[in-house]
């Protein structure tokens, strides 16, 4: 606490001198004498146990105006209100970025310093917010506080409940501002929106190929490592990739899971049925550039462009 500020408090009020020197006092010292019946979490000042103790109570004495969000604390709530009026006063000294809160700036400050200070006492992995140790912990105590209410399933993180959710809803709030396709998921949308970017944030450290997505350099990381982790049981044949490895196994169990509701035929693979099923609806998404002649296969306009380079 600042001295200044503190001087000209009981210069301004003489009277309350005595019990402010004891708050601060406590402050400093940290003295703890308020504790909470519920708990027994201490705290040096009682309006701190008073705001605490609304955890146990679920009690939100202050609202928003705008949305009627409702809040434990007011500076909480003051905190929200950013969030309408898009005031965002703190500022990154490396990268320019803006955010409406302290704590924010601090957590995105680590993205630049790669500060972890967060340690797990059990596999010792770090973390960058003590959020995301708390989540992670509960992969060693399979801990799942949140249940879905129409089938029961539990998860580790409140947010993945909200995920699981939207596949009984089919709730897709988060809307592609070019060609407004919708998704569940934030992530999904941002992963969407580079095929309009082009952008290739993903880099391959040996040969420097770009990717849009994490998942597509890993795979393609094991073309340098020769690495082929899908055995399948049947043949011993390895594959690099989980979904070649499932269409290999299928030729081994001639499941054939994907019916068309035209005519019937069984296909194994549902990409299969996708291509016979423009037979039905002559629908050709595959045109010659050369002679603008469409085709409903694209191995067949593969295989009509080799007569133009003949």
């Amino acid at each position: 606490m600042d001295n200044k500020c503190i001087n000209e408090h009981f210069e301004t009020h003489p009277h309350s001198r005595k019990n402010n020197l004891t708050v601060v006092n406590r402050i400093h010292t940290n003295e703890k004498r308020h504790s909470c019946d519920v708990c027994q979490k201490k705290f040096s000042l009682k309006t701190h146990l008073n705001e605490h103790y609304r955890c146990h109570t679920n009690e939100k004495p202050y609202s928003c105006d705008i949305c009627q969000k409702e809040f434990l604390l007011k500076s909480t709530l003051y905190l929200h209100l950013r969030t309408h009026t898009n005031e965002r006063p703190f500022c990154c000294h490396l990268c320019g970025k803006n955010f409406s809160q302290k704590s924010v700036l601090n957590k995105h400050h680590r993205t630049h310093t790669n500060e972890k200070p967060h340690s797990c006492n059990v596999c010792n992995k770090k973390f960058n917010e003590k959020s995301h140790l708390k989540e992670h912990y509960r992969i060693h105590t399979n801990e799942k506080p949140y249940s879905c209410d129409l089938c029961n399933k539990k998860f580790s993180q409140k947010s993945h409940l909200v995920k699981h959710c939207r596949t009984h809803t089919n709730e897709k709030p988060y809307s592609c501002d070019i060609c407004n396709k919708h998704f569940s998921q934030k992530g999904d949308l941002s992963i969407h929106f580079r095929t309009h970017s082009n952008e290739k944030p993903y880099s391959c450290d040996v040969c420097n190929k770009n990717f849009s997505r994490k998942q597509y350099l890993n795979v393609h990381y094991l073309i340098h490592t020769k690495e082929k982790p899908y055995s399948c049981d049947v043949c011993s044949k390895k594959f690099a990739q989980k979904s070649n490895f499932y269409v290999h196994f299928l030729t081994h169990t001639k499941d054939k899971s994907f019916v068309c509701d035209v005519c019937s035929k069984e296909f194994s693979q549902k990409r299969y049925l996708k291509k016979h099923y423009r037979i039905h609806t002559n629908e050709k998404l595959f045109s010659c550039d050369e002679c603008n002649k469409q085709f409903s296969r694209k191995d067949n306009l593969f295989k009509h462009f080799l007569i133009h380079k003949k």
